[in-house]
Order: structure tokens, then sequence, then C-alpha cells
């Protein structure tokens, strides 16, 4: 047991600083490291090996709505980069440059790839002939450089590994049903694998991505009331083509601009798992993207049949990631140990569980104590690993609409934003100055226009107009 109170005694409690226990988690459960290039992280093998689980369960869903991956060039030239002006604009103070090759200074300047919208476009410039050419719709799994100033593991850094899909269509409309697709896909592997409840919006012209017509989000509430930008779509419409000059001809016999999207998830995603399911102890992660789903312990281990036992126990389990902890550590530490990297399974097997043919399971999320007789091991731990997936993302949901506030006046959104945290829905006008006065005065910024309106007052929460939309305020990462 001193073995099991020094390992957690490491971490902060989230309710003392919410910020160290963050970091703290993400050091202690071997996620990352820092490295001596400032700003950028070390993602070490534990926290790829979740990164690699989110990108099998995405791609899967991407190629099942007809996307195939490719892979462009990391660098953009700076004529190629200027061909936007509002794309150009909205990126330029995250840029980072290359000025040399070798030792020679180069005739033009190379930007490091913050995005890749102006290399897709370039691209399909010289793919895109006809209506035939349509669509094209490509995704690529890479790495991008933006200069930011503060960083934070997994949710900020100067380099993170994300996906980003690029597509071109024949209409607006196709564009706008792809875009919304996409945004699905994002919303339903938040629910369902990640455990997390995300609410479903379109950005407002202040918040939307630089260059598109409309930015569609997935919002997410982490432990601490904070909003996370989950993952975005955006529909372009024709602006990137005519910038680009990316023209088909149609069944008309007449040249036409396509439209465009792009939508993005990125290593924020770990970021969101860990302050939405994290605890005091570290990680709790959901079972379908947790690299080891199941970790069986032998107690006593040097006791004659105990280890033959938990390697027994783990090929039975051969239908999981499973792993057995045969170091000659304590039971404690080792306990301790799984529980910060929250292994969402653990199976204890000792001389007298061997003696009455049976083990004992617990749960990473809520510690419960199951005894199970070892042939039934199998069935048990995949019913419970269903059960422990639904379990946290029903108290994840619960989280959510706790913490989930209406305002009816600006009155009652000040009181919310000084007594509560989490999101705040109002009324809001749609005009830009009054939503520019909330951020000014309450550091509060609109996440997203959901989906789901609701009609909470006839006037705005700023102004007392009439109010145009409901809308989802919040203090975000």
């Amino acid at each position: 047991m001193a073995d099991n109170k020094k390992l957690v005694s490491e971490i902060t409690s989230m309710d003392e600083d919410f910020t160290q226990w963050y970091t703290d988690v993400c050091i202690k459960a071997d996620l990352v490291s820092y490295s001596n290039i400032k700003g950028c992280m070390v993602i070490k093998p534990a926290g790829y090996a979740i990164w690699e689980l989110i990108q099998k369960h995405l791609d899967a869903r991407f190629k099942e709505s007809g996307v195939q991956n490719a892979y462009l060039p990391m660098f953009i030239p700076e004529s190629l980069l200027q061909k936007e002006k509002d794309h150009v604009e909205g990126f330029a103070p995250e840029v980072a440059w290359v000025t040399h090759g070798g030792l020679e200074e180069l005739t033009e300047r190379y930007c490091v790839r913050p995005t890749s919208e102006t290399l897709f476009c370039d691209y399909y410039k010289g793919e895109i002939h006809s209506y035939k050419d349509l669509p094209q719709v490509l995704n690529q799994w890479c790495s991008v450089v933006r200069w930011e100033k503060e960083t934070r593991p997994f949710l900020r850094s100067r380099e993170f590994l994300w996906q980003e899909g690029h597509t071109a269509h024949a209409t607006f409309e196709e564009a706008e049903e792809r875009t919304q697709q996409m945004l699905e896909v994002y919303a339903d592997f938040f629910e369902n694998d990640m455990a997390i409840p995300v609410i479903r919006g379109q950005k407002t012209e202040k918040e939307k991505f630089a260059g598109a017509e409309a930015t569609y989000t997935v919002e997410a509430l982490m432990h601490d009331g904070r909003a996370l930008q989950s993952a975005t779509s955006h529909n372009f419409g024709d602006g990137f083509a005519k910038a680009f000059g990316i023209q088909y001809a149609g069944k008309d016999n007449q040249l036409h601009y396509v439209n465009q999207t792009s939508w993005g998830l990125t290593t924020r995603s770990i970021g969101a798992m860990i302050m939405v399911h994290g605890d005091n102890s570290g990680l709790v992660v959901p079972p379908k993207i947790a690299p080891v789903q199941v970790v069986v312990i032998p107690i006593q281990q040097k006791k004659e049949g105990v280890l033959d036992a938990a390697y027994d126990i783990a090929k039975s389990l051969s239908a999981f990631r499973v792993k057995t902890d045969d170091s000659d550590r304590t039971p404690g530490f080792k306990f301790a140990e799984h529980e910060m990297r929250g292994i969402p399974v653990r199976v204890e097997i000792g001389p007298k569980d061997l003696e009455a043919g049976k083990c004992v399971l617990v749960r990473r999320d809520t510690r419960e104590k199951i005894e199970c007789a070892i042939a039934d091991v199998p069935t048990k731990v995949g019913e419970l690993l269903d059960q422990i997936q639904k379990d946290m993302f029903e108290r994840a949901k619960a989280h959510l609409e706790a913490h989930t506030f209406v305002a009816h006046n600006k009155d009652e959104f000040a009181e919310a934003f000084k007594e509560t945290k989490g999101f705040v829905k109002a009324m809001w006008c749609g005009c830009r100055e009054c939503e520019d006065k909330i951020k000014e005065e309450f550091n509060v910024t609109s996440r997203c226009i959901p989906f789901e309106q609701e009609n909470i007052s006839d006037t705005c929460v700023v102004c007392g107009q009439p109010a145009k939309k409901m809308v989802y305020w919040g203090r975000a990462y």
C-alpha cells in the first residue's frame, strides 16, 4: 500500500488545480514527455497507441463514406498561400517559414503546413476537368505546424497530429451534404467510441474558419466546465475554386467552379478524453480506444500454479487487448500503475482464488470488484467492457446536462458565468457587436449555434433587440 500511495500522490487533485492535474496525468501516465524543441511534445508509446486506435476507428468510418487517403507535401510556397486572402490573414500569426535550403537562401519562402487547403486546391486544379472527375473525396493523416504562444500537452502544441479531409463537388448542395455528413461522423465517433457527448452546431461568422462559407462544430464539455472544440467541418463554397481557378466542364458544356469542403480532428481529442473521464488516480480510458482493455495481475505469483493460471486467463481473453503484469513489483504498486493508465478491467488471481476456481474482476471507472468463475471470465469481461463504455458515456452526459444553464437576460447571463462553470444557452440577435461585447465583458465566446434550436426568449441577451438564434456560450480551451 505504501507504493500505491506514493504513486497516486504524484497527481495533483483536480479540485485543487485542474490545470496541474491535467499535466500531471499526461506525464505520470506516460502519454507524453517534454521536448527540447520549445512548444513541442514527444508522444510516447502509451499516448501514440491511443492515437492509433482513434485513427483506426475514424479511418474505418471515413472509408465507409467513400473517403480515400492521400498525402501532400508539408511545404507551401508563399505565392500559393497568398492566393486566398482571407485564409492567409487567418493563419498569418501562426505560420512558420522556411527561408533557407541548406546554406542557400530560397528565392521564395515556404511555409510549413498549418493546414492544406491551398495545396489541395493546387492539386485539384490539375486533376479536375470534367463533371466526370467529381466528386473528389480525399483525406490525409499528417502533422501540421502552428506557432502557438502558449502550449499544453495535446491541447495546444506547435506541431500536432491530425487528419484533414478535402473534397471537391459539382454543386454547393453536394458540398453542404458532405460537410454535414462528416460532422455527423465526428459526433458518432465521439459519442460511441470516446464516450463523450457533444453539441452539434454551426459557428458564428466571427468564429468560423478563415475562407469558409460555413463552419460546423462538435463541442464537448470538460470536467472543469470549460468547452473544447473537438472537431470541425467547413463548407468553402466556390471561394477557393475562384481564387485558384478550379473549373470543370459540366453536362451543359459550360465551365463551372467546383465547391469544396474541409474537415478535421486532431490529437486534442486525447486531451478531451483525459479531461472528460479522468479522476484523481489518473486516466479512465473508454474500452473502445483503450490500448490495453484488460490487465491480468497474479497475486503471490511465486506460489505454485498462480502465474500459469494468470497466463491461461490472458490466453482465454485473446479476443480483447490484454496483458499480464508478471513483473516482480508489489500488487499494490501494480494496481495503482494500471489505474493511472486507465485500463478498463483488472483481473486479480491469487492462490486462494485459484483453489476456489475463481478470480476477481475490478472496474477502473467505478472500482467495483466482482467475483467470477475462471471459466466465465471471457464472457463476463466482454459484458463488463460493454457496460463500462455505456456507463462512461452516461456519466459524461449527466455532467453535461447538469452544467448546461439557461439565461433569459443579461443579468442572468452575468450571474451564470459568475457562479457556475459550463455551457450557458442564451438568445442572440446575430449582431457581431453583441458577440464582441460578451467576450469583452465576460471572457466568454460563442461555442455554436446548435442545430436543435430552443426559443428561450424573444430578445437578445445583450442588446434586448429581437433574437434570431439560440447560442451555446462558454469559456473554452
